[in-house]
């Protein structure tokens, strides 16, 4: 009898793998791999892993090897995409806005044309990735947008840049979805919030860098090779990189930095958290019986509150130059708000990463509660100038993002689920973020209306009440499902042991 995916065929019946692996163990009496214990493993097990002190030393060293060539490969083609979709607004800035005659609301379209393609792909991509090879595919995505973000240093005319924009937004869309599907394949439950925190940061720390990059470039390179400064900002990826270090998924991984005893270990360390198996295969019917669920219905929009409740930081600058701050605070302020974001969200999944056995959304729930009060002091409009720069600044400490993506990967990996269900649900949740982006804030943060933006704060702040009285129903729901995929797991193993029994009589008559 076949298997079905995470599953192993016994008796008859289908049996969760890690109590097939457990009872293979005692009857085989597997010695249990060498583990090292001393002061250094619970140094580590006490400032990163949770488990760390318990895991094996082979254990150790492939999740060492992670860290070292996926986690960083992924990174640095974030940091570099931040990186390069930056540069078209201090390009903009910087000289070309008058270079290609940009009027009206052209610019405006440029931007909008880039959005309505990443969110059209996000779905797609993941699946489109279980199709083809994450190396293969996210390697060539990084070496064409890298290609036509260059090549929009030869634009001469806002239509050129129009061809240029839809070209860079297709192949940089797949890399937010895959991203995340990809690290969640690899990671376990006390390991993945960190390592999505990490990957997550480098995008505000891109977009950081592309402003000091700019200043430096069109002050020492305006005007060499008969090219405005502007002209110089854009950047081939490291995409060959990509290439020869993501390992693709534990299932179909060929990848040269792990060894055969590690490629085996990565898939039982999978199957062990409870995640599925990730094959070429889309499950269209999960698909279909997905968007009946209760995690479509409230994960996907859930993203969508958060995200507007989140995006009053990027108000931030309008209202400092309104109120007549300096240049120089002007982009020191905005700067802090971004520090704070990286050390806060190192911070949050550290204690989300810790406190899993308890679930993912307490912890969220309680950084959205304290994120009301900021929201608030802006959408009421304090009389306090101070207050107000505060909020903006306090806004920093209400990322929850790489958290919650790892909370999609918990939920979808209880009972075993298809994973064709973790890829819908991981896309549809960034593709509605991105298509209400795409056109909401053009309506209630109408550059007009600065810097009160009373529609736009008060939006925010509703969204983020929303957000906040969603995670606990979440939260039940998951707890439910994972008491019902226990029962389940259990009446199985009783029948096999019932099975065996029955065996065991016959054998002996």
């Amino acid at each position: 009898m076949s298997a079905t995916p995470g599953y192993a065929a016994e008796a008859g019946q289908a049996l969760p793998v890690l109590e097939v692996d457990r009872r293979l163990e005692q009857e085989t009496h597997v010695e249990p791999a060498r583990s090292s214990k001393g002061r250094w493993q619970k140094f580590v097990s006490w400032i990163w892993d949770a488990d760390f002190y318990e895991k094996s030393d082979a254990e150790r060293a492939l999740v060492f090897k992670l860290d070292c060539f996926m986690l960083a490969s992924l990174t640095i083609g974030w940091w570099i995409k931040n990186l390069d979709q930056s540069n078209l607004s201090n390009a903009y800035i910087s000289g070309m806005k008058e270079d290609l005659n940009i009027n009206g609301n052209q610019y405006t379209y440029m931007l909008s044309i880039y959005a309505a393609v990443v969110a059209a792909m996000q779905v797609p991509s993941n699946f489109i990735v279980m199709k083809i090879r994450p190396r293969y595919l996210l390697a060539a995505s990084e070496i064409l947008w890298g290609i036509f973000t260059f090549a929009q240093a030869g634009a001469h005319s806002y239509q050129a840049m129009y061809g240029f924009r839809f070209c860079v937004a297709l192949f940089e869309s797949m890399y937010y979805p895959v991203a995340f599907f990809l690290l969640g394949s690899w990671y376990t439950k006390p390991e993945l919030g960190k390592r999505i925190s990490l990957w997550f940061i480098a995008g505000p720390a891109g977009s950081a860098f592309s402003g000091y990059m700019q200043a430096g470039i069109y002050k020492g390179l305006n005007g060499t090779a008969g090219l405005a400064g502007w002209r110089w900002l854009y950047t081939l990826p490291l995409g060959f990189l990509t290439f020869f270090l993501l390992p693709d998924f534990p299932e179909n991984t060929q990848t040269w930095w792990l060894t055969q005893e590690q490629k085996e270990l990565a898939r039982e360390r999978m199957t062990r958290s409870g995640a599925a198996k990730v094959t070429s295969k889309i499950n269209w019917k999960v698909v279909r019986d997905t968007m009946k669920n209760w995690k479509f219905w409230t994960l996907v929009p859930w993203y969508t509150f958060y995200s507007l409740e989140a995006v009053t930081g990027r108000q931030f600058g309008i209202y400092l130059k309104a109120f007549k701050y300096s240049v120089s605070d002007r982009n020191n302020l905005p700067a802090t708000s971004s520090v704070i974001t990286i050390v806060s969200l190192i911070i949050f999944s550290y204690i989300s990463d810790r406190t899993v056995k308890y679930g993912r959304g307490w912890f969220i729930g309680l950084v959205l509660f304290w994120a009301i009060l900021p929201n608030a002091v802006l959408a009421f409009w304090t009389n306090s100038n101070s207050l107000r720069v505060a909020a903006f600044l306090a806004n920093g400490t209400t990322y929850v993002t790489p958290i919650f993506f790892a909370w999609i990967a918990d939920i979808c990996s209880t009972g075993y689920m298809d994973p064709s269900q973790r890829a819908f649900i991981t896309g549809a949740t960034t593709c509605l973020w991105y298509t209400t982006d795409a056109w909401l804030p053009t309506i209630i943060f109408k550059q007009t209306d600065g810097p009160r933006f009373k529609k736009g704060f008060i939006t925010s702040w509703i969204a983020g009440i929303i957000a906040f009285l969603l995670v606990p129903l979440i939260h039940i729901l998951q707890q439910r499902d994972g008491r019902r995929a226990a029962i389940k797991a259990e009446e199985e193993s009783r029948e096999v042991a019932s099975a065996r029994s029955y065996e065991d009589v016959d054998n002996k008559e």
